[in-house]
């Protein structure tokens, strides 16, 4: 099996070593899929290990770099694919034990255009049931159990992309897939310590993929840097006549680790209501780097409003819409989470006139937005004003604190990019600082998480997973 120093090498990194044959595909592909069935086993990682489909992709990468048919910085680089989206001659469970034997004839657009970079698919990562869509307290709302932090295996890796974060954090592949309506990118990209690219809404094509929010889900990326987020965004992205609300841009154009002269960032002074200096000091850290190195920084603050309010109802009319056949059927009450077997029955009593009133309110307030990137490039605060909880916290009682920019972010679908700037001083676990874009604006994002990148080395560091860590019952 490859050495660590290898199997954490950014997708870049890996890919020039295999455009140059340094580095196998065959190789690379075999040393994640023996860590993902022995590291991922125990972290609750996977739903689905693809050990067939793997190989043989593998082996194809290799034979056609061999031939001179090189097809780009993701040829022969294995990933996992959040278990949500259909692959064809596996399960896609949902990560609902209602789901349990689910199978589609047909691979999601996303794993499409994956395979046709060359990618090699190692396995579909565990979530947590119905991506949380009928609500859950706890972190076993999954028919995989909880997934464990590979910073600490007492904790969660937060979300419904829970798989997909211990994935990237452990590497067990070079990067993962997972979506987010409400914070599924972004908590665990910060939990975990990797970086997390939320795209705009529409950006990737849904195709394939289950709904929840059909106005509010979107498909990203889980990887160490934000360059590789950017790079696996220029193959996945791009409209599809499959997916009506795709946006009509052909493609997202992703090259190098570019990043942008004078950048303009707007330091969210009402982000979060209470944040412990074990996360404001890194995070305040992270912007005198960003200062230090051109960009310029000023305070900014988001409009007051029932933006979350207003959000929470969009998700949970369409949540009870997308899932309406479970619940009426009554299979609703075989999710594992106690929540989760009654929150479809709450959503769905709740008014067409509160929907109807929710979509004026977006309206509003994406006009509010667009105001305020009239003065900055990207937004920026700290990711989440906690680190990561241990697997038996109340979700429902113990971690319920007001989220403004998540709310306002994914109700206006606007792309952001959780990167880790540092580890807490009390636990040692990662803290992120996330910017968030103008609809379309990914490249800025990326260029403020790559300007970042460029001058710390904090997605190089790695998680404890030692023989002791490993071990353990």
């Amino acid at each position: 099996m490859l050495s660590d120093d290898i199997v954490y090498l950014s997708v870049r990194e890996l890919g020039d070593q295999i455009k140059s044959g340094k580095l196998s595909p065959t190789e690379l592909t075999q040393s994640y899929l023996e860590r993902s069935q022995s590291i991922g086993k125990r972290l609750n990682a996977y739903a689905t290990i693809t050990y067939e489909t793997a190989l043989k992709q593998a082996h194809a990468a290799e034979a056609e770099i061999k031939s001179g048919k090189y097809r780009g910085p993701l040829h022969g680089i294995p990933y996992a694919a959040k278990d949500l989206l259909a692959v064809k001659g596996y399960p896609t469970t949902w990560g609902a034990r209602p789901y349990a034997n689910q199978m589609f004839d047909y691979d999601a657009t996303v794993i499409t255009k994956l395979q046709g970079a060359g990618a090699i698919l190692v396995g579909k990562a565990a979530m947590i049931e119905l991506a949380g869509g009928m609500g859950y307290r706890y972190a076993t709302a999954s028919a995989t159990g909880a997934a464990k932090n590979p910073w600490n295996q007492d904790c969660w890796t937060c979300g419904s992309s829970s798989g997909s974060g211990a994935i990237a954090a452990a590497a067990l592949a070079a990067f993962a897939i997972g979506t987010e309506t409400w914070g599924s990118i972004i908590c665990p990209s910060a939990y975990c310590g990797v970086s997390g690219l939320r795209p705009t809404y529409g950006r990737v094509s849904r195709h394939g993929a289950m709904a929840l929010s059909y106005s509010m889900d979107k498909i990203g990326v889980l990887g160490r840097t934000a360059d590789d987020c950017g790079l696996v965004l220029s193959v996945i992205g791009g409209h599809d006549p499959l997916d009506r609300s795709s946006l009509p841009e052909p493609s997202f154009n992703y090259t190098n680790p570019a990043t942008k002269n004078g950048l303009r960032i707007g330091w969210l002074t009402n982000a979060w209501a209470d944040v412990p200096a074990t996360i404001s000091a890194p995070v305040k850290a992270a912007v005198e780097v960003l200062k230090a190195n051109g960009a310029i920084v000023e305070d900014a603050k988001l409009p007051d409003g029932p933006w979350e309010a207003a959000a929470g109802i969009i998700v949970s009319v369409e949540g009870a819409t997308a899932f309406e056949s479970l619940i009426e059927s009554g299979k609703v009450a075989q999710l594992n989470d106690p929540l989760g077997k009654i929150g479809g029955y709450i959503n769905q009593q709740i008014p067409a006139s509160d929907y109807m009133r929710a979509i004026r309110i977006r309206g509003i307030l994406q006009k509010k937005m667009d105001d305020l990137f009239e003065h900055f490039d990207v937004l920026a605060a700290a990711s989440l004003p906690v680190t990561a909880t241990t697997l038996d916290t109340n979700l429902e009682t113990d971690l319920s604190f007001s989220d403004p920019l998540g709310g306002i972010g994914n109700f206006c679908g606007l792309p952001a990019l959780s990167v880790m700037c540092g580890l807490s001083a009390d636990k040692k676990l990662p803290v992120g600082i996330q910017f968030v874009g103008r609809p379309k604006d990914e490249e800025s994002v990326i260029a403020a998480a790559n300007l970042f990148q460029q001058h710390t080395d904090w997605h190089r560091k790695r998680p404890p997973l030692g023989k002791e860590v490993l071990n353990r019952k």
